[in-house]
């Protein structure tokens, strides 16, 4: 792009004048601010050293050399220490001609190289998917999705966690107080009946803490001691050891989960290359336990447990495998890790999971260092922050969460009032209303997740995400629409897009460009540059800021400057090319979040 060759010509400049080398990614090159005419300013303060003159003079030498050595360059101008670079119409009228019909205009082609495994979602099998995996899996998919289009090969993985204590608090619930309850039977979706069962699992330990509490006992030993916990225990013990009857309705519930679970995914628009399951995994990590100790690189104490001391590494002692020896989640995390880099020889890693197991993870890669997995600098925690409702944080165990099913169901809902209260139906059939509905209320829900930086918790708010103005999915997805409807017209009206100026002369239209249009253009030709950034920063709000600011720009250009009603016809091509360019750009965009487009509204 001109970025790359503006840097490359100027460090060439740099030598012809002061006859000395500057690597052309050391140029300081940026977008010139608004407020200021030109299109990229070169930062010229560091160059004084090399130049021994001021940054006034450094600049004024520099862009008098440039606009003889660069002809895409039309003028200049020095401010203080800034040297302001004023590309000819032309340029960007030649980008947007060129680009405009480019299929792949922001997406690499895929590079023979080493996948990069992407995991996400990660649901335990206790309880159904809430507004804190919704994150996690928009995040994780949408991050997949950048990466491809940056040219990476790439292999989503969901690793179930469907085994452990939390697991056997449902199962133990569910023998006492289910009374062979079914979905049918319930008439509940499948995974959350098994949810119900984990809330009143909790429920009805507490009320035994509270009762041994009340008999003198601190609340540490009483919830150690509590019957229900202790059976829970005994009941994971029988799984290990394949307890017929116990692994019966493990199977059954789980299967309960899977398939709410597969349900709730489709309706979130997400999938996966691979589905693990963290009980084909766990025995895999407690084979590499053991090995661990046996070369040294682990201990076992005096009750017969496991661990890994990370003290000289300023960590703790990690239990690894418990005393009757039960397996804790680092155990599987560690077996996982193993198969996946035996099975796929990755050049990374990526685990999309919440700051809350910040630790659990800096823990992971100095155990597999430890016992001989030198690749496990390519494990790359993508730690995102959680999800406040405006009452405050989520509590899956109180059953105080917002359920994903009921939110996307809450979301489609909404859009739906929205758009008829706006009168936005115009001809439409109730199936074709329906998906219109459906388009919006997830598009609403996925930008205002994927909007804020994944490091930052966010607030979600259900009736602030789905606004037809501001920064939601529901303002691009209209003015994408929009763009679709003029289109439609020009073409109704004969306008062909790939339209040439005069009879034969195979030239493009030209004429000089407003304000609004370059700015346009300007844009969309920074769309490479943020795919690009997105991938490297593991970022979708880089695209998701990126496309609000571009359907801005485009409003204002829309509302501003006449398209079908203009005289000249050069005139109406070109901005009938940069509005279906844009058009474009916004459904790759959004596409790369994970985002439908309406065709109109």
């Amino acid at each position: 792009m001109i970025e790359k060759l503006l840097q490359e010509r100027t460090s060439a400049v740099i030598k012809l004048l002061y006859g000395q080398e500057i690597n052309p990614d050391a140029i300081g090159l940026e977008k010139t601010k608004k407020e200021i005419e030109g299109d990229y300013t070169i930062v010229v303060f560091p160059l004084s050293k090399v130049s021994k003159k001021s940054p006034e003079v450094t600049a004024a030498e520099l862009g008098q050399r440039l606009k003889q050595e660069v002809p895409e360059i039309e003028d200049v101008k020095v401010i203080k220490g800034f040297l302001n670079l004023i590309l000819r119409d032309s340029f960007w009228l030649s980008f947007l001609h060129e680009k405009s019909s480019t299929p792949s205009f922001g997406v690499q082609s895929e590079r023979n190289e080493a996948p990069i495994l992407v995991e996400y979602s990660s649901p335990n099998t206790n309880k159904p998917l809430h507004l804190g995996h919704i994150r996690n899996n928009l995040l994780g998919f949408s991050i997949a999705r950048i990466l491809k289009a940056n040219g990476h090969k790439v292999v989503k993985l969901n690793l179930i966690n469907d085994r452990g204590i939390h697991i056997c608090k449902s199962m133990l619930a569910y023998m006492k107080w289910g009374n062979g309850e079914t979905p049918e039977s319930a008439a509940i979706k499948s995974d959350h009946l098994i949810g119900k069962y984990y809330v009143l699992f909790d429920q009805k330990f507490k009320e035994e803490v509270q009762e041994l509490i009340l008999q003198g006992i601190t609340q540490e030993a009483a919830e150690k001691q509590a019957p229900l916990i202790l059976e829970a225990q005994e009941i994971l013990r029988k799984w290990e050891k394949k307890d017929k009857n116990v692994l019966e309705l493990w199977h059954q519930m789980n299967n309960w989960a899977y398939l709410g679970f597969k349900e709730t995914y489709q309706n979130l628009g997400v999938d996966f290359d691979e589905i693990q399951y963290e009980s084909q995994t766990y025995l895999h990590g407690k084979a590499l336990v053991m090995e661990g100790l046996r070369n040294g690189c682990l201990e076992q104490k005096a009750d017969g447990s496991i661990w890994a001391d990370l003290r000289t590494e300023g960590l703790d002692e990690k239990l690894l495998l418990r005393s009757d020896g039960t397996s804790v989640y680092m155990t599987q995390d560690l077996g996982t890790a193993e198969l996946r880099h035996n099975e796929f020889l990755p050049s990374n890693l990526i685990y999309v999971v919440g700051n809350e197991q910040n630790y659990h993870f800096d823990v992971l890669k100095k155990i597999l260092v430890k016992t001989g997995h030198s690749w496990a600098n390519r494990i790359y925690h993508l730690s995102y922050g959680m999800v406040e409702l405006p009452e405050g944080k989520m509590k899956s165990r109180e059953g105080k969460v917002v359920d994903a099913d009921d939110l996307m169901e809450e979301m489609v809902r909404t859009a739906e009032t929205t758009t008829r209260e706006l009168g936005k139906l115009n001809d439409f059939s109730d199936e074709e209303a329906g998906s219109l509905f459906r388009i919006l209320g997830m598009g609403a829900l996925k930008y205002f997740i994927l909007k804020v930086d994944p490091k930052k918790n966010m607030l979600f708010d259900p009736k602030e995400s789905i606004d037809f103005n501001g920064n939601t999915g529901p303002f691009i997805q209209y003015t994408y629409a929009r763009i679709q409807s003029l289109l439609k017209k020009a073409a109704i009206a004969g306008y062909k897009l790939q339209e040439k100026n005069g009879k034969n002369s195979g030239e493009w239209p030209y004429h000089t460009l407003l304000k609004q249009e370059k700015e346009i253009i300007k844009l969309l030709h920074q769309f490479p540059s943020v795919v690009a950034q997105s991938g490297k920063d593991y970022d979708p709000s880089c695209i998701a800021n990126y496309v609000y600011e571009l359907v801005k720009g485009y409003n204002q250009f829309y509302q501003e400057t006449p398209i079908l009603k203009e005289e000249a016809r050069d005139k109406i091509i070109t901005r009938l090319m940069i509005s279906a360019f844009t058009g474009d750009v916004i459904r790759k965009a959004l596409n790369l979040l994970g985002i439908e487009v309406p065709d109109r509204m």
